[in-house]
């Protein structure tokens, strides 16, 4: 069983062998994002950062790497699959790690969240679902859905104002939360969702704010 990992701070792909059949993670991450799009990385950004143990799993259909976006504050003309490549960049400078994987289904486990990608499980105190279009993990897994008010968007995942969904550490952010799909709005989600999540693992509000050096 062979999986791709990009190593952090290098930005390049390393194969992993697991000679073992058992999952190559078996420590608990504080938590897992599912997508790795402008919502999913954003929120990578953020619980990395914040000192959180962070995976992204990512299948690599996002439809933001078929865009060109001129409307990303900070980014002008810009494409999707640089923007991509650039928030990863980002999460990856914190510690995030990154899984090439198509997640099949969150469930409770014994500890935690237990997450199926493929031939492999992990665990996480926290799952943040990121996954745009995509609704077949949130159907697999039990969480509530409901009609989608985008446009070309049908399905959306029933979250609270915070982004949790019905099932306890579990949580949705960008287009699958149901927000405008434009890139700017679901990053900003995903930082808003990320928030939310350190805010509770650490148990007091959380905010990230760097002053600028002298």
């Amino acid at each position: 069983m062979f999986i791709e990992r990009w190593t952090a701070n290098l930005g390049k792909v390393v194969t992993v062998v697991n000679l073992t059949g058992k999952g190559v993670y078996e420590n608990m991450y504080d938590v897992i994002v599912i997508g790795a799009g402008p919502a999913g990385a954003s929120a990578a950004i953020f619980t990395a950062k914040a000192g959180k143990k962070t995976l992204v799993i990512d299948n690599d259909k996002g439809v933001t790497k078929r865009a060109w976006i001129a409307n990303h504050y900070g980014a002008p003309d810009i494409s999707g699959p640089d923007l991509v490549e650039t928030g990863k960049k980002q999460a990856e400078k914190f510690g995030a790690e990154f899984v090439n994987g198509t997640v099949t289904k969150i469930e409770k486990g014994e500890q935690g969240l237990s997450v199926q990608a493929e031939d492999e499980t992990y665990s996480a105190k926290h799952v943040i679902v990121a996954t745009g279009f995509a609704t077949d993990v949130a159907e697999a897994s039990g969480l509530k859905t409901k009609p989608g008010t985008e446009p070309r968007v049908k399905t959306i995942l029933d979250v609270d104002a915070a982004g949790r969904t019905n099932v306890e550490g579990v949580w949705g952010a960008g287009t699958i939360a149901g927000v405008s799909v434009h890139t700017i709005i679901t990053a900003g989600d995903g930082a808003k969702v990320a928030i939310n999540v350190i805010s509770e693992l650490n148990g007091e509000r959380y905010v990230d704010h760097d002053v600028l050096k002298a």
